[in-house]
């Protein structure tokens, strides 16, 4: 059995083909408000109550876990 020979175009448009393009998703940017430590008696409460103070008053913030550093982020998407 013989090897197929491929133009240098074939054989680019081969090897093309085999890769699986991934790009990361957009996010939007965001502002971390507060950092609170996850491993608080209290859990992430203390997060939740400043979320809810800076909703109060019309910041549209919530709480993410940021799993990287083991903290919850009081962030405000959108805003720079």
């Amino acid at each position: 059995m013989s090897t197929p020979t491929y133009s240098p175009a074939e054989q680019a448009a081969r090897d093309l083909s085999t890769y699986r393009r991934y790009t990361e998703p957009k996010r939007p940017p965001r502002t971390v408000l507060e950092r609170f430590d996850a491993g608080h008696p209290r859990g992430q409460w203390p997060a939740e109550s400043f979320a809810a103070a800076r909703r109060r008053e019309g910041i549209p913030a919530r709480v993410v876990m940021d799993l990287r550093t083991d903290s919850f982020l009081v962030i405000v998407e959108g805003a720079s």
